[in-house]
């Protein structure tokens, strides 16, 4: 008879389920706590399959499908794991301290959208510096272009992007030039297309701003929970990942004495044991909570590190003077210095944004918490892509300032993030966009949109359609700006700074004890002092004298302009001693 494909669903409360498969509908047995099961004689390998529900004649895909190669309202395909002929016997893996991390978007990244098209940019990568690649989702979502936030399973890799082999050739690529690979996952609600969850069983519970709430302490949680342990450990394992990068856990409601973040935490450590290699798994939350990335032992979560947005907004506050929004906070002249001090800037103070008292401080006296906890970036897909026109830092400020960010960015004790395109300060936005089929949907999202930032005071023609496919299109990175200025010295600027780091092991110190910061009292002049290294930074637009707590013996960095000078400057703005003269919206590195 051939081969036999056990195929099983988790549908508790329904009275009938079949699987169709093989040109047939097959009865399955119902099994213990909601799970129905059947053995298909002929099934292998690429077999296509759909479920059935009751007396409903719609066949659903897999809500734990591996594949989708027809899209998301298609049937599932089985899919070997085992199949794929591996080059990266030889990883050993990339710990997050230490590490440069890089967020990019596969679809926006080249203008294929592909994961082998993106292959083919991987060694500019590693000449900049990059240690980790932090890839926004790529689970299957309804429609050809989108960000990946409205994805519809899990489990399943985006087919216009290369389907689950072309992620593999990507991740097998990244490992062969060193670079290790952390994926963003949405857990915390899934998309308006495609979603059929909801059909099988108890999967929601709620609403959060982008869609149902997922069930994860209601009556039927403890299937929900192991959907989301096994899916990471999938991904992890079945893709040879480094890591996670979790999208706003704070939107996870969860009221279990155990959290999941906990749970996936122990889950990710046991497997990290197994396989030998670092694994981590990196937060975003909105809570400024440390103990999202205090150790379990200690009462915490157990998360390798978080997203840390005030230690953005307080940069862009700075170097853009904008104070609308969640900026105006920021505004105070000591925010930036503040900021980079504590890790938050609320830390159990009040947010007018809020409305409220929010955040809990991190105890930075006696290096309980590392700074590479905390990821620091001057840029990444939500403070870009969520501006109207999803222009980017470099539209707003000078290649001055913006190196003067990167600088700061690069020298803190946290472990830096860039988003595409930053370290040349690539002129295209990246803009809102989707594709999806439904024209009532696309139409509800376009309105949606207009409407979120009509209440901002933005025009109707001030936001660009994110059905528009030229909106997708003036997304994709020119790569040929990087051999013209200023470009060129940005990405020479972004390139030194990462050497250093590397050079000079003081720039990577994450102990937050050993970190110092001076700030003039408009906050515009900055000292971070690591070790024995000085970053002197001056904001400002006019030039301004720094004076060191000690001579300095070297230069071992200046920017004037967004492009290095190398070597003691003419006019002796440069030359060792206890000052440093700084001409308006420059930095130097020193060696006292």
């Amino acid at each position: 008879m051939g081969e036999w494909e056990r195929f099983s669903v988790w549908a508790p409360g329904r009275e009938q389920v079949r699987v169709r498969a093989r040109g047939a509908d097959h009865a399955m047995a119902r099994g213990e706590n909601g799970w129905w099961h059947a053995d298909v004689p002929g099934a292998g390998p690429d077999t296509d399959y759909a479920f059935l529900l009751d007396d409903d004649p719609t066949p659903l895909p897999d809500p734990r499908s591996q594949w989708q190669p027809r899209g998301v309202h298609g049937p599932s395909r089985r899919y070997d794991h085992a199949a794929f002929p591996w080059s990266d016997a030889a990883w050993t893996g990339r710990a997050l301290p230490g590490s440069v991390l890089y967020e990019l978007h596969i679809g926006t990244f080249t203008p294929e959208g592909t994961f082998d098209a993106a292959i083919g940019r991987l060694d500019h990568l590693v000449d900049v510096g990059v240690d980790l690649v932090e890839v926004m989702p790529v689970n299957a979502f309804d429609g050809h272009h989108g960000w990946g936030y409205d994805g519809a399973l899990w489990g399943a890799v985006h087919e216009p992007y290369g389907g689950p082999d072309g992620f593999k050739r990507f991740v097998d690529a990244c490992h062969t030039r060193g670079l290790g690979v952390v994926l963003d996952v949405v857990y915390n609600h899934l998309g308006p297309s495609g979603a059929y969850l909801p059909r099988f069983g108890p999967y929601f519970d709620g609403e959060t701003p982008w869609g149902p709430s997922l069930n994860l302490d209601g009556p039927g949680s403890d299937e929900v929970r192991r959907y989301v342990l096994d899916t990471t450990a999938g991904l992890l394992r079945h893709y040879h990942l480094d890591g996670l990068r979790l999208d706003a856990v704070h939107a996870l409601r969860d009221h279990r004495a155990v959290p999941l973040l906990a749970e996936l935490s122990a889950e990710v450590d046991a497997l990290a044991a197994g396989l030998r290699r670092p694994l981590a798994l990196i937060a975003e939350s909105d809570l400024n909570d440390p103990r999202t990335v205090t150790s379990r032992d200690a009462g915490g979560h157990g998360m390798t590190a978080q997203w840390s947005d005030d230690l953005h907004h307080a940069l862009h506050t700075a170097l853009t003077g904008e104070k609308h929004g969640y900026y105006a906070d920021f505004a105070v002249p000591d925010a930036l210095a503040r900021t980079l001090r504590r890790v938050f800037f609320h830390a159990g103070t009040y947010s007018s944004f809020r409305g409220r008292t929010h955040g809990a401080p991190v105890d930075t006296d006696f290096g309980s918490l590392p700074g590479h906890r905390f990821l620091a970036y001057l840029q990444t897909h939500d403070q870009v892509g969520n501006r109207a026109r999803g222009d980017r830092l470099s539209a707003s400020v000078s290649p001055s300032l913006l190196t003067c960010g990167a600088a700061i960015v690069l020298c803190s004790p946290y472990t830096p993030m860039l988003f595409m395109g930053e370290e040349w300060a690539a002129s295209t936005p990246w803009c809102f966009f989707a594709s999806f089929p439904d024209p009532v949907l696309a139409a509800a999202v376009r309105d949606g949109r207009r409407r979120e930032f009509a209440a901002h005071g933005w025009g109707e023609e001030d936001v660009p359609d994110p059905m528009d496919p030229r909106t997708r299109e003036r997304s994709v990175l020119r790569w040929d700006e990087r051999g013209t200025e200023p470009h060129r010295s940005v990405l020479e600027v972004y390139r030194a700074l990462i050497a250093l780091r590397r050079a000079r092991l003081e720039l990577a110190d994450p102990r937050l004890d050993r970190f110092r910061v001076d700030a003039s009292e408009d906050g515009r002049l900055l000292v971070l002092h690591r070790g024995r290294l000085r970053l002197v930074c001056n904001l400002g637009p006019v030039p301004a004298e720094v004076a060191l707590d000690a001579p300095a013996r070297d230069v071992l960095l200046a920017v004037r302009d967004g492009a290095i000078v190398r070597g003691t400057a003419s006019d002796g703005m440069d030359a060792p001693g206890a000052k440093v003269h700084l001409p308006g919206a420059s930095f130097t590195i020193v060696a006292t």
